[in-house]
């Protein structure tokens, strides 16, 4: 076994775990970016992979590796660099024990992260989703739990991941109503239910209680939906609700478009950024904040508060002849 091998080794059955402390989801996430780049270098120098060393990590290997996730996978500026950040990780963790391999390391360590643009965030107005939370049949129990499921994620802004991970006892209908959830770095929050939320999930719990298992949005057989399987009830939902809403054709609605809406309704309803991250679970405001740019609606508010007196709120638009009013300058 080479170096290499031994701190990788090192890195995932101990440190990561007694040390680090990192979730199931982060260790699969370093172990994957791992695996690809011990495969990428193997095929890329013509040897096995146990001759692969911390010699074969030059910056130029490693930035080639990044270029062909791009590349060849078709990964994002995003993804590229979350793979760069598993990289680093271990190579932090074994740089002060193989201190003969140090210049190369600390070459790679300084690689820059690739500049990424942010998206527009896309959400629904209100009519369209009026018109998804009636897609769902009412008259099947999978119409009833998708239409509590998409009530409840609209309102709350729950991630995919933590929806697929509630269960019956997350849900608190009593004083107080709220629901529990363990969200992004395993941090846990409470998220209020409102008052039309508790009645869709009271009568969807007397249902649910007839069925196995506890996960709260189950399958027939009373196992968790997957990510998978709630993106494409939501799809199905999506299409069937274009027929009342057609500007629903314009838009990629996935479950996060679900959350960016209960954002925006937070902060069209005048709710300060530092509460919405709160309720999201984000660790600051400055993922909230992107927020703000999504709505011409709340930048339109903030202009009409700083024009002068003598000039009428709104919008200008010219004279609609615009001959005679350059002729009266």
């Amino acid at each position: 076994m080479n170096a290499l091998a031994a701190s990788l080794q090192t890195y995932f059955t101990t440190f990561a775990h007694s040390q680090r402390d990192l979730s199931s989801h982060t260790i699969g996430s370093y172990r994957d970016t791992w695996r690809m780049l011990l495969k990428y270098l193997t095929a890329t120098l013509g040897v096995s992979v146990d001759m692969v060393d911390f010699d074969a990590l030059t910056p130029t290997n490693i930035t080639a590796f990044l270029d062909y996730l791009e590349r060849e996978r078709g990964n994002s500026a995003k993804t590229r660099n979350v793979r760069l950040t598993a990289i680093r990780a271990v190579l932090s963790r074994a740089l002060p024990n193989h201190p003969e391999h140090a210049a190369t390391i600390t070459q790679v360590l300084a690689i820059p992260p690739k500049r990424t643009t942010r998206p527009v965030i896309e959400f629904l107005t209100p009519d369209e989703v009026t018109a998804l939370l009636a897609a769902p049949d009412p008259s099947t129990r999978t119409g009833r739990r998708d239409h509590a499921l998409l009530v409840m994620t609209v309102q709350t802004g729950l991630r995919i991941s933590e929806v697929c991970s509630l269960t019956i006892n997350d849900v608190h209908l009593g004083t107080g109503p709220h629901i529990t959830c363990t969200g992004k770095g395993r941090r846990q929050r409470s998220t209020p239910l409102t008052g039309a939320t508790v009645a869709v999930m009271t009568a969807y719990l007397t249902e649910r209680s007839a069925r196995p298992g506890t996960a709260l949005f189950c399958g027939p057989h009373g196992q968790s939906l997957s990510r998978d399987a709630l993106e494409h009830r939501l799809a199905t939902h999506v299409a069937a609700a274009t027929t009342a809403c057609p500007s629903l054709t314009t838009k990629h609605v996935t479950m996060h478009t679900l959350r960016h809406t209960a954002a925006m309704n937070l902060l069209t309803a005048g709710v300060d950024v530092a509460v919405i991250a709160l309720w999201l679970g984000h660790a600051d405001t400055h993922s909230t904040d992107a927020y703000l740019h999504a709505d011409m609606a709340i930048k339109q508010a903030a202009l009409d508060r700083t024009r002068p007196p003598d000039v009428e709120p709104g919008i200008y638009r010219p004279e609609p002849d615009i001959l005679t009013w350059l002729t009266a300058l």
